[in-house]
């Protein structure tokens, strides 16, 4: 496959940055999308250019550092799937690729396609966590829950934190990503002891992050690479609401 690739560079987070066109020829239909980056950036290194910088780490759909808008689709044109699971059979002979970075005002720019998603984990560190006693784990049946509620936790807990939801929502909210990490914890009994709390401190720390508001477009269901329900998102927002008038009520 001969393909032609445009592609954002930017040096650094104060930099401007452009499109920049590439051409690559011989590419495998087999090779997946991030080993086709591998390739060009062999042909840059050996040409003595400046490789292009791209998020990656297990490419295995699991860690969800792949993070590229790619035509204009956060992890490209396949659904359920990671940029590094992707392959380049997806596109055909002679396809022009647009490749950028996922773009949010929460999410800089680190370098060309690498953007930094630690406003995620600040969020997370702002409640998501559930108070456990130290010894031995308790047995699996100690608690019984019922398993519509497992199901809906285990659903959230498949959330990788990409960031997907966050570069095609057209408001960059992060409210898809926040409802999953909130829901996992409120829907078991592990999670009851910090739950208003919980929700109060992770939705005011996604505010303070500068992530836009939720208006019901759902971009980011369709683009979550893990298939995370926006019910979620009606649940978070009783949980805040349940927890924020409970804390305005008492004395």
């Amino acid at each position: 496959m001969k393909l032609h690739l445009k592609i954002w560079r930017q040096k650094d987070t104060k930099a401007s940055g452009k499109i920049v066109s590439y051409e690559l020829n011989d590419v495998s239909p087999d090779m997946s999308f991030l080993e086709m980056l591998d390739v060009l950036n062999e042909q840059l290194v050996s040409k003595g250019e400046d490789p292009v910088a791209f998020d990656h780490d297990c490419r295995e759909g699991i860690c969800g550092m792949c993070s590229l808008m790619i035509n204009g689709q956060a992890h490209g044109p396949e659904a359920l799937t990671t940029t590094c699971q992707l392959h380049m059979r997806k596109f055909k002979d002679g396809d022009t690729i647009v490749i950028e970075p996922f773009r949010a005002r929460a999410f800089p720019i680190v370098k060309d396609l690498a953007v930094d998603r630690s406003a995620f984990d600040r969020v997370v560190q702002a409640g998501g966590y559930v108070s456990v006693n130290t010894g031995n784990a308790e047995d699996a049946n100690a608690i019984p829950i019922p398993k519509e509620n497992a199901d809906l936790a285990m659903d959230a807990a498949a959330c990788i934190g990409c960031g997907a939801c966050v570069a095609a929502c057209p408001n960059a909210a992060a409210m898809l990503f926040v409802s999953a990490k909130l829901s996992q914890f409120a829907l078991l009994p592990q999670g009851q002891p910090e739950r208003e709390r919980r929700a109060l401190r992770m939705v005011d720390q996604m505010d303070k992050e500068g992530f836009g508001n939720c208006t019901n477009h759902y971009e980011c269901m369709a683009s979550c690479p893990k298939g995370i329900d926006v019910e979620n998102i009606a649940r978070m927002n009783r949980e805040y609401g349940f927890a924020f008038v409970k804390a305005r009520s008492k004395p």
